[in-house]
């Protein structure tokens, strides 16, 4: 089993990142600032919103998490559209009303929008750039493979689909509920997984030398685990993402890029 290690990767990125960030706040007086809503307590976005902060505090990017509810998101959003310090806005998902989730994320001035949701978003999702890093730095060629995307969720599959259709590569979506999905998974070259159903892909599923990205995140007995079965990482010919440290990192780094684009963007001549 070879492994798609996304922490290996970051601290290369997380250089580069760095010296943009000192440029812009010593040259330029551009402090990068991420604001950062989030309205409930699921596990996997706790996570994640912390991994945001600590990344930010390493190269000096100020990640802002505000504690909000629903009912008042829409105010707070329009108040921070309207703030020059504020470089980024990222809504983080779930809210605790899902069924808001298009209107409220499209509240968010584009040139804000750096985790890629609305549609108006002036940056690729976080999560696409992400898995797209990950995989060229690993060598891994999505020209002439078969491509299989099992989720078509908002964070990862649907933009993921999108942006690979968009480059004319040979994408195929499916989902939890595609009654042939071993079959269709089988003959996979490539298999990106983001349904959140722990245990989901198997290794029966799996062809043979296969490439498997896991994004999918849930909480199991208080734990975070992805849509891979553990017996996938028995076998000797896939190569896969780790349990832990495989697409994340990446898309914390991701997210910030554009934090950073954004700033600099802003930044006088």
């Amino acid at each position: 089993m070879k492994l798609l290690n996304g922490t290996e990767l970051v601290g290369y990125i997380k250089e580069r990142q760095a010296k943009q960030v000192r440029a812009l706040r010593q040259a330029r007086g551009v402090f990068p600032k991420l604001v950062i809503l989030i309205t409930g307590d699921d596990p996997a976005s706790v996570t994640y919103t912390r991994l945001k902060q600590v990344y930010g505090v390493d190269i000096l990017v100020n990640v802002v998490i505000e504690r909000t509810t629903v009912d008042v998101i829409r105010i707070r959003i329009d108040e921070l559209n309207d703030d020059n310090s504020v470089h980024g806005i990222v809504v983080q998902l779930p809210l605790t009303h899902p069924d808001q989730t298009d209107d409220i994320v499209a509240h968010i001035a584009p040139e804000k929008d750096v985790d890629g949701l609305g549609p108006q978003a002036g940056y690729v999702s976080a999560t696409v750039t992400a898995i797209d890093w990950l995989l060229a730095g690993y060598n891994v060629k999505l020209e002439g493979s078969h491509i299989a995307v099992v989720g078509k969720g908002r964070l990862v599959g649907a933009p993921l689909i999108a942006e690979w259709t968009k480059a004319g590569l040979d994408v195929r979506a499916y989902d939890d509920t595609t009654s042939d999905l071993p079959t269709a998974l089988k003959e996979a070259d490539i298999i990106v997984t983001a349904t959140g159903v722990p245990g989901l892909i198997r290794a029966s599923m799996v062809g043979l030398g296969a490439v498997i990205v896991d994004a999918g995140t849930a909480s199991e007995g208080g734990v975070l685990v992805g849509d891979v079965a553990s017996e996938v990482r028995e076998r000797s010919d896939i190569t896969i993402t780790p349990e832990k440290g495989g697409v994340g990192p990446l898309t914390v780094a991701s997210l910030i890029d554009n934090v950073i684009q954004a700033a600099q963007a802003t930044a006088k001549p």
